[in-house]
C-alpha cells in the first residue's frame, strides 16, 4: 500500500508507531545534516524528519515543492511543536522514502496567501485546488449537500433524476441549444430548471421529490452567477404554502446546524413583497440591520400603496425634488460628524456608472440638537428636523436622500442602504437572519411588448382569492398608459422566496395544476391555443389524468453555500467554475470544432 496513514491523522498518542506517508511536498528547510519537509495531503500537513544518511540520498535527489513523495518511519514527539497544526505536537523519523512522481515549477504559491491573480488560478485550476483555503470552500459544500440530503430522505422525499436534453421552451433567460446528429435540424435544450418534470412526477404520484442538480442558463455573469449552476429542486403534492415554508424552514435550520454548529431558533420573519419594495426598496431585503427608507414622493407604480410623506418636501422651490419621479431617504446611524471629504465621497459613490445618480443630499442631526444640511439654503431648520424624524432619525444619525426616476432610485437607495450597513460593520459574516417574502405580483407588465409577461413563472399559481379574477378576465391591455387598473396588475401570486443577509437563497411557489386556468396563464402570456400545445402540451395533457395540487422551491446551491463560507462569489465553492466570460480558460473551452462534426450535423456556420 502506499501509505498506513494521512498527513492530517497522527497524534501524541501515536507516538513509536511505524507509518507510512504519502502526498505532495509543501517546503523543504534544510539544517546542516538534516532536513525537514513538510508533506501536505487533502487531510493535513505533516512534518518529516531526514537524518544524516538520508539527507545526502535528497542531496543526490532533491525534493522540490509539489514533488510527489512515499516515506516510511517512526513517529516522535516534536520539541519545538506547532500549535497551529493538528499534528504539530509529532513528526516522523524518516528511515526510507520514494519520489513517485516529480513537478514543474508551480506558476504561483500553492498556500492560503498565494501569490497567483484570479486568471492565472483559473488556468491551473487543479493546483489551486490543493489549497487549504479552496479546500475548505468544497468541504463546506459536500456538507451543505450531505445536511440536505439527510434532511429530505428523513422527511420521505425521493431524488430522482431528470433529463438535460430536453426541449427548448424561452421563458426567460436564453437556452444553451445542442444540435441532434440523428434529427438533423432539430436541437435539444438544456434545462434552465427541472420544473416541467418535477410537475410531472407530482402527476405520476412520487409526492416529494428532489434533486442536487445542474441547470444551465446562457445569460451574462457576475459574482453570483454561472452558465452552469447547482439547485436543491423539491416538489411536493397534496400542500399548501404553508406546508412548504414549515418544511424548507426546517431544512435550512438543520443545514446550518449540521454544517455551522448554528441552532437557528427564532421564527422565521415574513414580509410581504410590497412592504420589502416600501420598507428596503428590493425584493430581498438585509434585515441584519435598520436604515428601512423613508418615502418623500407617493410612487406611481401598483406595487406601492402606502403613505404620501409629500407635504415635508414640497413648497420649497428645490427644482431637484420637485420634478423628481420620486425622492427616498434613510437615516444612517452614527454618522452626523461625517467631514465634507466624506459626504463628497458618498456623493461621489452614487455617482458611479452602476449606481447612476446625479448626486447625494444629506442631513446632519447634531448631538447639540441643531441640523446640518446640503440644501438647508431651501429648507428651514424645522423644515430638516421634520424629515429626520419621519426618516427615523436620531441625535447623532445623518440622513442620506437620493432623487430621481423611480425604478433607478429605488435600487440606488437600496444599494447604498447596504454600502453603508458595510462600512458601520452591520452585516456580519457570521451573523445569518433568514427571511420569508411573500405575496408577489403575479404578473409584470412589459411595456415595449404592450402585454404582461409572469414574474416567476408562467406555472406559478395565483392566491386562491385571485384565481376567479384571473380566469373571468380578458388579459389584452387596451390602453397602454392604463394598465395599472386592468385586474392581472393586482392579482398576487401564491409565491415565496426565502431570503438570507440579504440575498434570495430560495423561490417557489404553488403550481398551477388544471388545464383550464393552465391555459389562461399562457394566454395572458400572449400565447395562442397553438403555440401552448406546440411548447406545453405535454404538460397540458398530462392536467387531465388526475393532477394533484403541488408545489416546491428551488434553492440556490452555489449560493447558499457562498453565504455560509463568508464569500460574495459563488465562484470560491465550485470546483471547475468559468470565469466572467462564460470561459473554461483551463479547458480552453468552448472552442471550435472540426469540419467533420458539422457534416455529421449537417450545420453550416455562418458567422457575420
Amino acid at each position: 500500500m502506499y501509505r498506513t496513514n494521512t498527513c492530517g491523522e497522527l497524534r501524541i498518542s501515536d507516538v513509536s508507531k511505524q507509518v507510512t506517508l504519502a502526498g505532495w511536498v509543501q517546503t523543504v528547510r534544510k539544517f546542516g545534516a538534516i532536513t525537514f519537509v513538510d508533506l501536505r495531503d487533502r487531510y493535513g500537513i505533516t512534518q518529516l524528519l531526514f537524518g544524516e544518511e538520508l539527507n545526502k540520498q535528497l542531496e543526490e535527489n532533491p525534493l522540490g515543492r509539489e514533488f510527489v513523495m512515499q516515506a516510511t518511519g517512526t513517529v516522535q514527539e516534536r520539541t519545538n511543536k506547532n500549535p497551529q497544526l493538528p499534528t504539530g505536537d509529532i513528526e516522523i523519523i524518516i528511515t526510507s522514502f520514494k519520489i513517485l512522481n516529480k513537478s514543474a515549477v508551480p506558476p504561483f504559491t500553492i498556500q492560503d496567501e498565494t501569490d497567483g491573480g484570479d486568471d492565472l488560478r483559473m488556468k491551473y485550476r487543479f493546483l489551486d485546488l490543493r489549497r487549504n483555503a479552496v479546500k475548505k470552500n468544497l468541504e463546506l459544500r459536500y456538507a451543505v449537500n450531505r445536511a440536505a440530503r439527510n434532511y429530505l430522505h428523513n422527511k420521505g422525499f425521493m431524488d430522482i433524476e431528470t433529463p438535460f436534453l430536453i426541449k427548448s421552451t424561452p421563458e426567460g433567460a436564453r437556452d444553451f441549444v445542442v444540435p441532434s446528429r440523428m434529427n438533423p435540424g432539430q436541437f435539444y435544450a438544456l434545462p434552465q430548471s427541472p420544473q416541467t418534470f418535477k410537475q410531472l412526477l407530482m402527476v405520476s404520484g412520487y409526492d416529494r421529490y428532489y434533486q442536487i442538480v445542474k441547470c444551465f442558463r446562457d445569460e451574462d455573469l457576475r459574482a453570483d452567477r454561472q452558465p452552469e449552476f447547482t439547485q436543491i429542486d423539491c416538489e411536493m403534492a397534496f400542500v399548501e404554502q404553508e406546508d412548504i415554508l414549515a418544511m424548507f424552514e426546517g431544512m435550512v435550520k438543520s443545514i446550518f446546524k449540521e454544517v455551522k454548529g448554528i441552532d437557528y431558533t427564532e421564527a422565521v420573519q415574513r414580509m410581504s413583497w410590497e412592504d420589502a419594495m416600501w420598507q428596503y426598496g428590493n425584493d430581498k431585503p438585509d434585515i441584519r440591520f435598520g436604515m428601512s427608507l423613508l418615502n418623500l414622493k407617493k410612487p406611481s407604480s401598483v406595487y406601492i400603496n402606502k403613505q404620501d410623506n409629500a407635504a415635508l418636501i414640497n413648497g420649497a422651490d428645490f427644482k431637484v425634488f420637485d420634478e423628481a419621479e420620486t425622492v427616498l431617504a434613510i437615516a444612517v446611524p452614527g454618522c452626523s460628524e461625517y467631514s465634507r471629504k466624506q459626504t463628497d465621497e458618498l456623493t461621489e459613490w452614487v455617482k458611479r456608472p452602476q449606481i447612476g445618480m446625479k448626486g447625494l443630499v444629506f442631513i446632519k442631526v447634531n448631538t447639540d440638537g441643531t441640523y446640518k444640511s446640503s440644501v438647508d439654503k431651501f429648507y428651514s431648520e424645522e423644515r430638516l428636523k421634520a424629515i429626520a424624524d419621519a426618516a427615523g432619525a436620531q441625535s447623532g444619525d445623518l440622513v442620506l436622500i437620493l432623487a430621481g426616476n423611480e425604478e433607478r432610485t429605488r435600487k440606488a437607495i437600496s444599494e447604498l442602504r447596504l454600502e453603508m450597513g458595510k462600512r458601520l460593520g452591520l452585516r456580519k459574516d457570521n451573523e445569518f437572519k433568514l427571511l420569508w417574502v411573500l405575496d408577489f405580483p403575479l404578473f409584470e407588465y412589459d411595456e415595449e411588448g404592450n402585454r404582461w409577461v409572469a414574474r416567476h413563472h408562467p406555472f406559478t399559481s395565483p392566491k386562491p382569492s385571485d384565481i376567479e379574477t384571473m380566469i373571468s378576465n380578458n388579459p389584452v391591455i387596451s390602453n397602454a398608459a392604463e394598465y395599472l387598473k386592468h385586474p392581472y396588475a393586482n392579482i398576487k401570486a401564491n409565491a415565496y422566496d426565502m431570503v438570507l443577509n440579504g440575498n434570495e437563497i430560495g423561490g417557489g411557489s404553488i403550481r398551477i395544476y388544471q388545464r383550464e386556468l393552465q391555459e389562461k396563464m399562457f394566454e395572458a402570456l400572449g400565447m395562442d391555443k397553438e403555440e401552448q400545445l406546440h411548447k406545453f402540451g405535454f404538460l397540458l395533457g398530462a392536467f387531465e389524468y388526475g393532477a394533484p395540487p403541488h408545489g416546491g422551491i428551488a434553492f440556490g446551491f452555489d449560493r447558499l453555500c457562498a453565504i455560509l463560507g463568508g464569500s460574495e462569489s459563488i465562484r470560491d465553492f465550485i470546483a471547475f467554475p468559468k470565469n466572467n466570460s462564460g470561459r473554461d480558460v483551463m479547458l480552453d473551452a468552448p472552442a471550435t470544432i472540426d469540419e467533420k462534426q458539422f457534416e455529421e450535423l449537417q450545420i453550416k456556420l455562418d458567422l457575420k
